[in-house]
């Protein structure tokens, strides 16, 4: 089953088109900077025509001056392209709460949920490796496609499908040697039925009403690692009362003291009963002292 990564829509394409000129400006940038080592190791060695190397290096300086506020101000931008394609918080039929704190100026996680039809809804959120514009591209390509449906002959309701299809879109000798690790589950309201699927992702954690905790997961590579993977869909229940977290790993690999990272048992037993994300990333930046996080801190909670 083959499918293209590339979205039609206008917006995908003014992302695209502002994440290649963020990379342009990157390596416009770091030729500046090459010139501007050479042009001073030039003024250090050089006693003659010592007005004009210095002449040239203040231009070059002020040159490279402009070109980072220019990839300043377009890093700005494509960071407020990236949150314009997340999805609103929903009210009801399940409510829905996020936080996403990337660690540098663009990260690669990303996150949506959609109704598949009057009677199925979607939820997912992905993990590229590394950070950066390529990541940052490559979570946006892959969101869309998700949300436009965009991988041909394939069933949306049925999780180990979608990840198979993924999978086949998105090689990683295709993507710069990138690949992205991603849960996607979908609710049947009728039959209160859970489909999920995840490829090298965090289990998601299931808060049941009545204080048992489950963590949902399935054995699986990342996407684009290998080919010709067939993933495969689990099935659980969801009730009214019930809670789901989808996280990424950001949300609890962090060092808590000198050698010692938090487990993933503990971020469970916070989300057991905190359900704000605004508390459990309070929290981990406690945990994790001053200074950013070390990788982008993505978490989506829905409440049935």
């Amino acid at each position: 089953m083959k499918a293209s990564p590339a979205s039609s829509t206008p917006k995908a394409k003014k992302i695209s088109k502002n994440l290649a000129r963020v990379a342009a400006l990157e390596a416009e940038l770091s030729d500046l900077r090459a010139e501007f080592d050479d042009l001073e190791l030039l003024y250090q060695v050089t006693t003659e025509h010592g007005e004009a190397v210095e002449n040239q290096l203040a231009a070059a300086n002020i040159e490279l001056l402009q070109t980072q506020m220019r990839l300043s101000e377009e890093l700005t931008e494509a960071t407020n392209y990236i949150f314009s394609i997340l999805p609103p918080p929903r009210d009801g039929g399940p409510r829905t709460r996020w936080i996403l704190e990337p660690s540098t100026e663009l990260g690669g996680d990303s996150f949506g949920y959609h109704e598949i039809d009057a009677d199925h809804i979607a939820f997912y959120l992905l993990d590229v490796c590394g950070h950066g514009v390529g990541a940052a591209l490559l979570s946006v390509t892959a969101i869309n496609v998700l949300r436009s449906a965009a991988l041909p002959m394939t069933d949306f309701r049925d999780p180990g499908a979608v990840l198979s299809a993924l999978n086949e879109a998105f090689p990683m000798e295709k993507q710069n040697n990138m690949y992205f690790t991603i849960w996607y589950g979908v609710h049947q309201r009728s039959s209160r039925q859970l489909r999920y699927a995840s490829a090298g992702h965090p289990p998601s954690i299931l808060c049941k009403r009545d204080g048992e905790v489950q963590t949902l997961s399935t054995p699986g590579l990342a996407i684009g690692m290998m080919p010709d993977i067939v993933y495969r869909t689990k099935f659980g229940e969801i009730m009214e009362g019930d809670r789901l977290h989808l996280v990424s790993d950001g949300t609890y690999e962090v060092e808590t003291a000198p050698g010692e990272m938090m487990a993933f048992a503990d971020l469970v037993e916070k989300l057991r009963v905190t359900k704000e994300p605004e508390l459990v990333l309070e929290w981990v930046r406690g945990l994790n002292g001053p200074g950013a996080l070390p990788d982008d801190f993505s978490l989506l909670t829905l409440e049935f």
